[in-house]
C-alpha cells in the first residue's frame, strides 16, 4: 500500500485474511495451551471468521457472527447491483476502478455510516462520545502514515469490499456445512449490512453445528457492540456470555 491505489487490484482478499487469522489462532492456542478457541467476527470479520471455521473446524470451540453477510438474495441497496461497487461497464463485476488496491478513510468516513444508522439527531444519546473518539483514534492509529495526510486518513485494503460485493449479489464465499462448532448468529434490527436472507441461509447450512442460535437484537444498529448498553450492547454481551459458557 506504499504504492498508488491504482497500481494493484483490490488487496487482501478473504483467503489472505483467513491465513492471518490462522496464524493468530495458532499463536493463542500455543500460549493458552488449548486445542480450540472461540471466534467472534463483526461484518466482514464474520465472513472471515466463518470461512476460517469451515477450513479448520477442529480449532474452533464456538463461532459467533455479528451482522455478517453470507448468501442472501441478489439485492443489496448499498454494495450490490446498481451501486458504485458494481462496474458499470461489466455487470456482476466489482468496480475495481472505484477503489483500486486500497482506499483512504478519514474520521468523517469512519463515523458516517454509524451516524446514519442511529435514528436520533443527538448521536450522544445512542453512543458515548468517548467511545466514538476511541474508535476513530484506533482506526487512524492503525496506519503509521495517517497523520502525514490532511485530514488524517488510514489506508484500508479493498479486497474486503470486493468479496462483500460478490456476497451481496448472491454468491457464496464459504460453506457453513463444514462448520462443526456451536454457532451464534447475532443481528441488529437496524443493521444495514446483513439481510434476513443471509441469516436464514446461514442457519439452514449449519447442518453439522451442534447448536445454532439466531438472535435479532431489537432496535440495535450495525455498530451495536460500540453503542450504549441500553441500545442493545448489553443484550449482545449477555447473549455471547451465555452461549460460550
Amino acid at each position: 500500500m506504499d504504492e498508488p491505489p491504482n497500481s494493484h487490484a483490490p488487496l487482501v482478499r478473504s483467503d489472505e485474511a483467513v491465513r492471518d487469522i490462522s496464524a493468530l489462532v495458532d499463536s493463542v492456542r500455543r500460549r493458552r495451551h488449548v486445542a480450540r478457541i472461540a471466534i467472534l467476527g463483526w461484518a466482514t470479520g464474520g465472513q472471515w471468521g466463518g470461512y476460517y471455521a469451515s477450513l479448520y473446524p477442529e480449532k474452533v470451540s464456538a463461532l459467533i457472527l455479528l451482522n455478517s453477510l453470507y448468501r442472501g438474495s441478489s439485492q443489496h441497496p448499498f454494495i450490490g447491483h446498481g451501486t458504485d461497487s458494481e462496474d458499470p461497464a461489466q455487470p456482476n463485476h466489482f468496480n475495481q476502478h472505484a477503489c483500486g488496491g486500497y482506499r483512504l478513510n478519514d474520521a468523517n468516513s469512519v463515523l458516517g455510516a454509524w451516524d446514519r444508522n442511529i435514528p436520533v439527531d443527538d448521536k450522544s444519546e445512542w453512543r458515548d462520545p468517548a467511545v466514538a473518539k476511541a474508535y476513530v483514534d484506533a482506526a487512524l492509529n492503525s496506519d503509521s502514515t495517517s497523520h502525514s495526510r490532511t485530514p488524517p486518513s488510514f489506508r484500508s485494503p479493498c479486497g474486503a469490499l470486493e468479496d462483500s460485493f460478490y456476497l451481496a449479489i448472491g454468491r457464496q464465499l464459504w460453506d457453513a456445512s463444514l462448520v462443526t462448532a456451536p454457532t451464534l448468529v447475532l443481528v441488529g434490527e437496524r443493521d444495514f449490512w446483513s439481510r434476513p436472507e443471509d441469516r436464514e441461509h446461514l442457519a439452514a447450512d449449519l447442518v453439522h453445528s451442534p447448536a445454532v442460535r439466531v438472535v435479532v437484537i431489537p432496535g440495535a444498529t450495525h455498530f451495536v457492540h460500540l453503542d450504549r448498553s441500553e441500545r442493545g450492547r448489553q443484550v449482545l454481551l449477555n447473549e455471547i456470555d451465555s452461549f460460550v459458557k
